[in-house]
């Protein structure tokens, strides 16, 4: 791969200065592309946890009564320093993650935008007047929470670093940010950039392994306040946990496994297209969003299997750095070993591989954790293939014959995250929107996100939404002030 901008050694940010681990232990970070040592930086412990914490909840004050204007300025600032700084995050991220160069320079831009969103929104947090007797006033305002704790997963490390701590900021918390343990280069660069930006304890950055450090900081007393994006088996263990030791609100933006229904009036062009696009084959599936069952009617399943076979049987894996590459490298030797795991358990099963599934074991991606996107088809709406998340390349393929079956079939999942319908019958398509169970829909499209639009997931996919004005809302809660100005009140 082309070099990086990439140092030995990282260190967190904690009250404005960069800190080790007060053990001294750090971890090391592998690029899953290469088998390369990238970097090593700080595994925090439960101690540097509390100095995190308590740095953000004394930086709290000031950065709470700063005006609104004041702190939107601030973050657009950082938005400037970033963009200045684009190529290198971009490269830091695919390096560590294995994903597509590419991909990572549109996550940026993603980062970028979402701060500037919240910045421009910085005056939407109103309250309202209440009608009261005559002789009193009664309002209400927004209040921040205090200190924030956000922890975002491998997939996209710099875009969620970035935008995920936009709305706390804004609304005027301050935040403790846990990157994963396999992408913490670009959140710990972050955090230099912020340093001579943001007062000191309004961001820190801690890294760490999720048992220690994330556990410190989800079950912390002065963390009031928490938003998780990753598994489910995570989120679960967070509102478990939070919930021990004080009352905390959570938001959880988790897996899926999302469908794709194409009915047979749709393009089947478009609709192979959009299979392929939708399951995010760019950075190897791992993707929450990603639409990895497609539920094709019986008049066109067998066409649709054939060109869908026909075009990820196309796709070229490479190094994330090679224009020509079309998909990348898997975060790591424990998530390969579960994808190809689940192309064995689909096998069992019965369904038909159709394409893929195996590890590249020769050329220039030997070194590498590479595997050959698969497809399934013949997949049964009940079995482990349709119903657990892979977060891989592994797209499964499933018949209907009726509008009711396939409606049945797409919400017959623990999961509610997305969803996609292809017709040309309006209709059916927004019967579909309407009774599917996901907390975001296209129609003819897959995976765009519009600036504004809520996103976030229902069932086991999540609580809350995110990427617009309810997001910020939720990082504040409400008072009510009442005001007698009559000497001679009544009730």
């Amino acid at each position: 791969m082309t070099s990086i901008a990439v140092r030995s050694e990282y260190q967190m940010l904690i009250g404005g200065e960069f800190h080790s681990a007060s053990n001294g232990a750090t971890i090391t970070t592998i690029n899953p592309a290469t088998g390369q040592v990238l970097a090593v930086f700080p595994a925090a412990t439960t101690q540097d946890v509390d100095r995190a914490v308590a740095s953000a909840k004394a930086a709290g004050r000031n950065w709470s009564q700063l005006a609104p204007l004041a702190r939107a300025e601030l973050v657009n600032k950082l938005a400037d320093a970033i963009e200045d700084n684009a190529e290198e995050f971009a490269r830091l991220d695919s390096a560590e993650n294995g994903s597509l160069l590419r991909e990572m320079r549109r996550d940026v831009a993603a980062g970028v935008r979402a701060m500037r969103y919240f910045a421009g929104l910085a005056l939407q947090m109103r309250g309202t007047t209440i009608p009261s007797p005559s002789g009193a006033l009664t309002y209400t305002v927004r209040m921040p929470f205090g200190v924030v704790g956000r922890i975002v997963p491998f997939n996209h490390p710099f875009m969620f670093a970035a935008g995920k701590i936009s709305a706390p900021l804004i609304a005027g918390n301050t935040v403790v940010i846990k990157p994963s343990e396999y992408t913490s280069l670009s959140a710990l660069r972050l955090a230099e950039l912020a340093t001579d930006i943001l007062p000191a304890g309004v961001l820190n950055v801690i890294t760490g392994w999720g048992a220690e450090a994330g556990d410190a900081l989800v079950t912390h007393p002065d963390v009031p306040r928490l938003a998780f994006t990753g598994s489910v088996a995570t989120g679960l263990l967070i509102q478990r946990r939070a919930a021990e030791t004080t009352v905390k609100t959570v938001t959880l933006e988790l897996g899926g496994k999302n469908p794709l229904v194409i009915f047979p009036d749709a393009s089947l062009d478009d609709a192979v297209d959009a299979a392929v696009r939708g399951m995010n084959f760019t950075w190897q599936g791992q993707s929450c969003g990603s639409l990895s069952r497609n539920i094709v009617h019986v008049d066109v399943y067998d066409e649709f299997v054939e060109r869908l076979t026909a075009k990820v049987s196309a796709l070229k894996p490479g190094l994330p750095d090679d224009d020509n590459s079309q998909t990348g490298a898997i975060i790591n030797e424990r998530q390969l070993e579960k994808v190809l795991d689940y192309v064995q358990l689909g096998i069992s099963e019965g369904a038909r591989l159709c394409t893929g599934g195996t590890r590249i074991t020769d050329g220039e991606l030997a070194a590498g954790l590479f595997v050959r996107p698969a497809v399934f088809s013949d997949v049964h709406v009940d079995s482990r293939l349709a119903q657990e998340e892979i977060f891989g390349p592994v797209l499964s393929v499933l018949r209907f014959h009726t509008e009711e079956e396939a409606i049945a079939m797409a919400n017959a999942t623990q999961y509610g995250l997305t969803a996609s319908v292809f017709t040309e019958n309006l209709g059916t398509a927004h019967r579909f929107a309407h009774q599917v169970e996901a907390g975001y829909v296209w129609i003819n499209d897959v995976s765009r996100h519009i600036p504004g639009t809520p996103y976030g997931g229902v069932k086991n996919s999540g609580l809350g939404r995110e990427e617009e004005l309810d997001e910020l809302l939720s990082y504040t809660q409400v008072k009510n002030v009442h005001i007698e100005h009559s000497s001679a009140a009544t009730i």
